[in-house]
């Protein structure tokens, strides 16, 4: 089974946890928009959706998804959205793709958050994929001296703007032992938005195939 059929293989099994006639929150990537396709074929059973990322909301009106402001919803019951690591614990790093920011706002207000991935993605130690930090645009000397001091090479990511109009430090040679604590002193750095750790807040449930050979 190649990457692309496994990451729709868990984009379908992530439907059985969608909510008749509620709005449900969609991440961002290659698997969400997988997904996407799927929700496409219940849209009339659901009232909308809640997208993370631009693109996601663009995939979603072009599938005839309505798309709701996070703003102008009380609760989510579902949140569907991928993973660039994840461990036993359902502690996560995103921000591959650079929506980290809507993503975890999204998956805060929702109550269940269900992670769609591909086996390759689950790892005992959360730290091989490089980290993103998503920061003011002032603060980036600022915030990479910060990682260094943690053991961290910050990369700036070339060439890219977040939705939100900030800059992506990729933040390589990491291992990260215990999320919940680095997420919160990575956040409490000043100019630093929020981190690709989802530990706080991780998944409640993980759809993943089988590890790829």
């Amino acid at each position: 089974m190649t990457q692309d059929e496994l990451k729709k293989q868990v984009a379908q099994a992530a439907l059985r946890y969608v909510v008749e006639d509620a709005v449900v929150g969609v991440g961002s990537g290659s698997t969400v928009f997988a997904f996407i396709e799927y929700l496409s074929t219940i849209k009339n059973k659901i009232e909308g959706a809640v997208a993370a990322s631009e693109a996601s909301a663009e995939r979603l009106k072009k599938h005839g998804i309505r798309v709701f402001d996070l703003n102008s919803i009380n609760q989510l019951q579902v949140y569907v959205d991928g993973a660039d690591e994840i461990t036993e614990h359902l502690d996560m790093i995103k921000g591959g793709g650079g929506a980290l920011t809507r993503e975890k706002i999204v998956a805060a207000v929702a109550q269940t958050f269900v992670c769609i991935c591909d086996a390759s993605k689950l790892v005992p130690v959360l730290g091989k994929f490089p980290l993103p930090v998503e920061v003011i645009p002032m603060a980036r000397s600022y915030v990479g001296r910060e990682m260094l001091k943690r053991k961290a090479q910050p990369v700036l990511r070339e060439n890219f703007r977040t939705d939100n109009g900030n800059l992506i430090l990729d933040c390589h040679g990491l291992t990260i032992l215990d999320p919940p604590a680095l997420e919160a002193e990575i956040d409490g750095i000043a100019g630093v938005v929020t981190n690709g750790l989802f530990a706080r807040r991780g998944a409640d449930v993980c759809c993943s195939g089988p590890r790829m050979g």
